[in-house]
């Protein structure tokens, strides 16, 4: 994976993730919505932070480019 590509995630956020299987990150990575496409997308470029103890994935729209976010809730 080239350095351009790994994701920015806070400490917590990159232990948070650490606990998601591989499978699970690809289906949520790949299932978020965007208001402008107004249909499930791929999310590119992301960064990741906690939240009220989730995990919250901000980047942009791989069709559109546009702003979108994913909430990953913890239990």
């Amino acid at each position: 994976m080239p350095v351009e590509s790994i994701p920015k995630f806070t400490e917590p956020a990159a232990k948070l993730w650490a606990t998601i299987p591989a499978e699970t990150k690809k289906l949520l990575l790949a299932n978020v919505w965007c208001g402008s496409c107004r249909h499930s997308v791929t999310i590119t470029n992301f960064t990741g932070a906690v939240k009220a103890g989730d995990l919250l994935l901000v980047g942009l729209c791989a069709e559109c480019r546009g702003d979108v976010a994913r909430l990953i809730e913890m239990e």
